[in-house]
């Protein structure tokens, strides 16, 4: 599995995110910047729908990359638990059986599954009882 992005998910498997941490304060955010006022740290791999919407549109080109033919997509924010909340998409759930709050869990997808050596990108599926 290539990642969209260098130094995106962990080499573990299954893999996580990596985000930064700052050496000063704390903080975590997504992605880890490229600064050395900030540590890598793999996020937590499950979390909670904090907030989503429905992509009904093909994005401009550039910058989006993913396959010609275009299927909606549930563009999902995910609050890592004390971490950080990211953008993901949500995979693997009907689009009127998603809920704020509902627990996912990090499963990174090819962006075009059309293509045997798609890179993958940040997603996440249900989790628990919403699986």
């Amino acid at each position: 599995m290539t990642p969209i992005a260098d130094g995106l998910f962990t080499e573990e498997t299954p893999p996580r995110l990596i985000g930064g941490k700052d050496r000063e304060t704390g903080r975590i955010v997504f992605p880890c910047p490229t600064s050395p006022t900030f540590e890598p740290v793999p996020l937590a791999s499950e979390g909670t729908l904090w907030s989503y919407t429905v992509q009904r549109f093909r994005p401009k080109s550039p910058p989006y990359a993913g396959p010609e033919a275009f299927a909606p997509w549930v563009v999902a924010y995910v609050e890592l638990p004390g971490q950080v909340i990211v953008e993901a998409r949500l995979n693997d759930v009907a689009f009127e059986d998603v809920k704020v709050g509902m627990p996912v869990r990090f499963a990174p997808s090819p962006l075009n599954p059309d293509l045997s050596d798609s890179p993958y990108i940040p997603a996440y599926v249900p989790a628990g009882d919403a699986a």
